[in-house]
């Protein structure tokens, strides 16, 4: 006799199931942090709004947009530059110079507060603006900038004097259009100058068809013109620094052109700790991919020998050592009813003769295991960052949460969701949600994007600058009392390109190894504070020593010294 069961109810997000997400959310442990996350925005002088007028239900006006931290003007405060949408695709561009919609750059005036120097500085780019990342190219000692958007690629150069000039075209940057996404910067041939790679999502086209033509997922209604595998994939760039001024675009020779990805998001850096930054890159309903750095200009993927070629919809990324085992590891925010993922670099646990004799590399997804898995299901996650919030000496999480449905009785709007911060209580017990107690910013919903991290007060914690789409921006400013102590790092290359990036530094201190890489992670649209290294020490007053391996292999040891303070590292020759 063959018995039949009946088939599983099908997940219906926001909804509790037995045995699947009835409980999604640990129980606090005792001793969870006493976070406070106070937006400023206004107070800060932060006024921006994302977005002018009404959707017209288009993909690219739903994806938009980030932000980015960087000390522009070497005072030794962060600056910000966010990105924006002037409005929807259907504006003229008549309007499209009028509306108040533009992407913005404010410089921090040390104080607490901010002021807007756009149009002085000469970065007020108009139109469907997606990301940007601050990147010094041309080694003077000045971060330059990278933005990009549904249209171009604009790289800004700095002159060194408050203001920036336009030099995609003489840079051999611009002339390229596409649905350009995430830009993230490295110095991969290790020359000294930084190269940058640039995310294609989709050869996206305006069909008024796809706007009538709608699909049903978890009982909401897809419009096709929403839906990213109604497109192909738009091949990504890789442009390689020429010492020169220029960039030659090498993507498809150095095999990182990834043209069956719909690529959102990518993070550099160097997993296996053979000296070469490797290239991780978040594809949107395609296989994510990792591309090993062969030290010869090419690239070797090794997604599936690796255990990451996990294909979900993935937008985000963050990069850390989230287990204090001294080696990187990855995670990812996806889509609804996906989870997000939380890959562990396994190469630590490989013999050391394994590792001399090149060992795989390999990770494996311990989401669910360490409390960051189901408690992801109802949300469609975006930017996000591992930081050291409370400054314990363990890598927390935060994620940036916002729908891509539509409200079902005004569809001109997407459904807000709330942000979320875990805590991380150790390697054993793993992440903790503790968005309820961390201030009014975690209960508001929103229609979360890019989100980026920064020291922005120079206080010895790190605050998050969130933006949200069609709405207005949030500055949180970590205002946690704390007995834990702290270092910053700011490192600037020698014979390396300015602001080190790729950089790996090792801080010792009771008995334990805090692992960080300059420029690794790249959240979403966004980048969290180059330049410059945060590390938590818990409750010790000193550290013992540090170590920073420049890019390149050289080697630089420093004794130790009293904690709560800053400590500019110089490569020594």
């Amino acid at each position: 006799m063959i018995i039949l069961k009946p088939a599983p109810a099908p997940y219906i997000p926001g909804e509790k199931m037995e045995g699947l997400n009835e409980a999604l959310t640990r129980q606090l442990p005792s001793g969870y942090p006493d976070w406070k996350f106070e937006d400023v925005s206004h107070s800060a002088g932060i006024d921006f709004i994302h977005f002018q007028g009404e959707r017209s239900i288009q993909l690219p006006e739903d994806m938009g947009s980030g932000a980015a931290w960087g000390d522009y003007d070497n005072d030794g405060w962060l600056d910000l530059y966010v990105v924006n949408e002037s409005g929807p695709l259907t504006i003229t561009d008549e309007d499209e110079q009028l509306t108040k919609a533009h992407n913005v750059l404010y410089r921090n005036l040390g104080n607490g507060s901010f002021a807007d120097v756009t149009s002085q500085a000469g970065v007020g780019f108009r139109g469907c603006g997606q990301g940007a990342a601050w990147g010094d190219y041309n080694n003077d000692g000045y971060l330059d900038l990278v933005v990009t958007s549904y249209g171009e690629i604009i790289l800004y150069r700095n002159n060194r004097d408050g203001t920036f000039t336009n030099v995609s075209e003489l840079s051999h940057i611009g002339g390229r259009t596409g649905f350009w996404s995430g830009a993230s910067w490295s110095d991969y041939n290790l020359d000294g100058y930084p190269d940058l790679y640039i995310c294609g999502y989709v050869k996206y086209n305006f069909d008024p068809d796809n706007q009538n033509l709608q699909t049903r997922q978890y009982n909401s209604v897809i419009p096709a013109a929403l839906n990213p595998s109604t497109y192909k994939p738009q091949a990504n760039l890789f442009f390689v620094n020429n010492g020169d001024g220029t960039f030659s675009e090498k993507a498809q020779w150095a095999g990182v052109d990834n043209p069956s990805g719909r690529s959102l998001s990518a993070a550099w850096c160097d997993f296996d700790e053979d000296g070469w930054p490797d290239l991780y890159v978040a594809n949107d309903i395609s296989d994510n991919v990792l591309y090993h750095n062969n030290g010869d200009g090419t690239f070797q993927d090794i997604s599936h020998e690796a255990w990451v070629a996990d294909y979900r919809g993935a937008m985000g990324l963050a990069v850390g050592d989230w287990d204090g085992d001294a080696d990187m590891d990855i995670f990812v925010t996806h889509w609804i009813a996906q989870e997000n993922a939380l890959y562990n670099n396994l190469h630590t646990e490989y013999a050391e003769a394994d590792i001399q004799a090149g060992s795989p590399m390999n990770f494996t997804d311990i989401a669910d295991q360490k409390g960051v898995g189901q408690i992801a299901l109802d949300y469609i996650g975006w930017g996000t960052a591992l930081c050291d919030f409370d400054n314990d000496g363990f890598l927390d999480l935060i994620i940036s949460n916002g729908s891509t449905f539509q409200v079902e009785d005004n569809p001109k709007l997407l459904i807000p969701m709330q942000l979320q911060i875990l805590w991380n209580k150790n390697p054993q017990q793993g992440y903790f949600d503790v968005s309820s107690v961390s201030g009014s910013a975690f209960e508001d919903k929103i229609v979360g994007r890019g989100l980026a991290v920064g020291d922005y007060d120079n206080d010895g914690d790190a605050d998050v600058f969130v933006v949200v789409n069609g709405g207005r921006a949030l500055l949180l400013q970590n205002t946690a009392p704390t007995e834990n102590h702290w270092l910053k790092l700011l490192l600037r290359g020698v014979e390396s390109n300015r602001f080190a990036l790729g950089a790996r530094i090792k801080v010792y201190s009771g008995g334990r190894v805090y692992l960080r890489e300059v420029g690794s992670g790249s959240s979403y649209l966004s980048q969290n504070a180059v330049g410059e290294v945060l590390v938590g020490l818990g409750s010790a007053v000193r550290y013992d020593s540090l170590k920073v391996i420049w890019p390149g292999g050289r080697q630089q040891s420093l004794p130790g010294g009293s904690a709560d303070r800053l400590v500019t590292i110089t490569e020594s020759r």
